[in-house]
């Protein structure tokens, strides 16, 4: 959510674009990484494949990274374009009239919502608008063209493709803070969300958000999103509205089931969320069973039940400055400051340990067998064994700044 995403899940790139490919040279040593791993450089996404470096453009990945969407102006035009992430196939899409830009994509990947150039971002306080036009596409065809009354950024779809959750800027024309509500694709009709226990939202009992949403990502199954939110100070969650409870909260993580359609947070204690934003760091397992909150500034930790949605424990935690970065293997979670990675076994005596990843990381992630970690760098991305922390290869990638996913 807004400034919601650095994601995970999240990922739009930037203005729509031409579509370029062309490979890259490596540098010494391996000469290709040996998973598929998206990275955001110069001029949008790049796929790192076995084969080699592959620049896709401005675009938009789905939630398991498979394709990738893109959209070229083509006239009074946009040209939709899916590329498969792991061939490089590109399948040509519809032409959708006006300008648009791919937004949010559904779990499956099989539908796009696109909004217009400039509109629709989920990295800032959008400019004011009384009305916002989006719209859903999938590969083949222009599924739903809405026009919808307010100031809506769409961020994410519901599991079946049938909704949209999106972020109600509020007061529309000059927005200084939000509400998640569900968009009917068919009619553009908005509601509210449910509760944890499935019951309808009373009027005057949503929840309105102003602080900074620093990263999301998906649960494994791509049933659930988690978004980190910090500098909500006396925020109050529906629960508290409904129990007329003021709120007391820095910090917690908006739990959306996209399948059930509810929500639900899960404060984080103090230090959390006191901090700078970029200070803070979520990741969730491979299993899906407990994800992690780090704060940097404030040295702590946490590790929340995500059947529960309850924490765990918390315990002391990396200090620095700067930006955090966290990833997560079958083993051990990883969260990194700076040049250095910092892992604690989750199988084993909970001690830190730490690394040098030879440059300020820039981006964090593991391969599927949870055996190599994976950290953006400048101008490059590298590998490391997942145990010792030794490099195993690097790859130059000009003007890298993000590290999307490792596949």
């Amino acid at each position: 959510m807004t400034t919601r995403r650095d994601v995970l899940t999240l990922l739009g790139v930037g203005a729509a674009a031409a579509l370029t490919g062309c490979r890259a040279q490596t540098p010494a040593g391996p000469t290709a990484a040996p998973d598929l791993v998206l990275v955001r450089a110069e001029g949008g996404l790049t796929v790192l494949r076995p084969s080699g470096m592959e620049r896709l453009g401005a675009g938009l990945a789905t939630p398991d990274g498979s394709t990738v969407y893109a959209a070229a102006p083509a006239g009074v035009h946009t040209e939709l374009t899916a590329i498969e992430t792991r061939t490089g196939r590109r399948t040509a899409g519809p032409r959708l009239a006006g300008a648009w830009v791919p937004r949010v994509a559904s779990a499956d990947g099989r539908l796009v919502a696109l909004a217009a150039p400039g509109a629709g971002e989920v990295t800032h306080v959008p400019s004011g608008r009384a009305r916002t036009p989006l719209v859903v596409a999938d590969a083949a065809r222009e599924v739903a063209r809405l026009e919808l009354a307010g100031n809506i950024v769409p961020d994410a779809f519901t599991a079946g493709g049938e909704g949209l959750f999106v972020l109600d800027w509020l007061p529309a024309t000059a927005p200084d803070r939000y509400r998640v509500r569900q968009v009917e694709v068919a009619t553009g009709r908005s509601s509210a969300l449910l509760t944890r226990v499935k019951t309808a939202v009373p009027p005057g009992a949503e929840e309105e958000m102003s602080g900074e949403g620093r990263m999301a990502v998906y649960a494994p199954n791509r049933q659930v999103l988690y978004t980190l939110y910090t500098h909500q100070p006396d925020h109050r969650h529906t629960r508290d509205l409904i129990a007329g409870r003021p709120g007391d909260v820095h910090a917690f993580v908006h739990t959306l089931h996209l399948a059930e359609q509810w929500a639900y947070c899960v404060d984080l204690p103090a230090p959390f969320g006191e901090g700078p934003g970029a200070g803070h760091a979520l990741a969730i397992n491979p299993e899906g069973s407990e994800f992690y909150v780090a704060d940097v500034t404030g040295g702590r930790f946490a590790v929340v039940d995500t059947r529960e949605l309850t924490i765990r424990e918390t315990v002391d935690g990396p200090k620095g400055t700067g930006t955090a970065y966290a990833a997560a293997t079958f083993r051990q979670v990883l969260v990194a400051i700076g040049g250095t990675v910092h892992v604690l076994p989750r199988d084993g005596a909970p001690v830190w340990r730490s690394w040098d990843a030879g440059g300020v990381v820039r981006g964090l992630g593991a391969s599927p067998d949870g055996k190599r970690v994976y950290a953006a760098l400048p101008d490059a991305v590298a590998w490391f064994d997942a145990e010792s922390g030794q490099r195993l290869g690097t790859v130059a990638v000009p003007g890298v700044n993000a590290l999307d996913r490792v596949l």
